[in-house]
């Protein structure tokens, strides 16, 4: 098994990150959005898929928010290395966290964001009727 990245597919702001990704940062994990990911077998619940990004180890570890996303560099390689180590410093994580948690709860209001980014999951699905797999 490989790494996975997990994100909000629904979420205009989020995919365009995780296109970002896919495009620039030679990572070896999966990238996903938890919309058509397995989350049980990676461990996760769907309020942990909505709560914030998730990186899932090969061996099962699971990390979230600027976590995920340092393990995510890490994985990448080379200059990718820098700013995901730098992102797990204590001091620089310790600010990365309320950056997320702002970014996260804005997102809506960031470029490429909609207004069904700061919904819930289960009132886009109400909204929107999807239906999951």
């Amino acid at each position: 098994m490989t790494a996975t990245f997990v994100y909000d597919g629904d979420c205009s702001f989020c995919s365009d990150c995780a296109r970002f990704v896919e495009r620039r940062i030679p990572t070896r994990a999966t990238v996903v959005p938890w919309q058509f990911a397995d989350l049980p077998s990676l461990g996760l619940t769907q309020e942990q898929a909505e709560a914030a990004v998730q990186w899932v180890a090969a061996d099962g570890t699971v990390a979230s928010g600027p976590d995920a996303i340092a393990l995510l560099l890490r994985d990448a390689g080379r200059l990718w290395q820098v700013p995901g180590r730098a992102l797990q410093l204590r001091p620089v994580r310790f600010a990365a966290w309320p950056a997320y948690r702002w970014v996260a709860d804005h997102r809506h209001m960031l470029p490429g964001g909609t207004a069904a980014c700061s919904l819930p999951q289960a009132q886009r699905d109400r909204l929107y009727g999807a239906e999951r797999p």
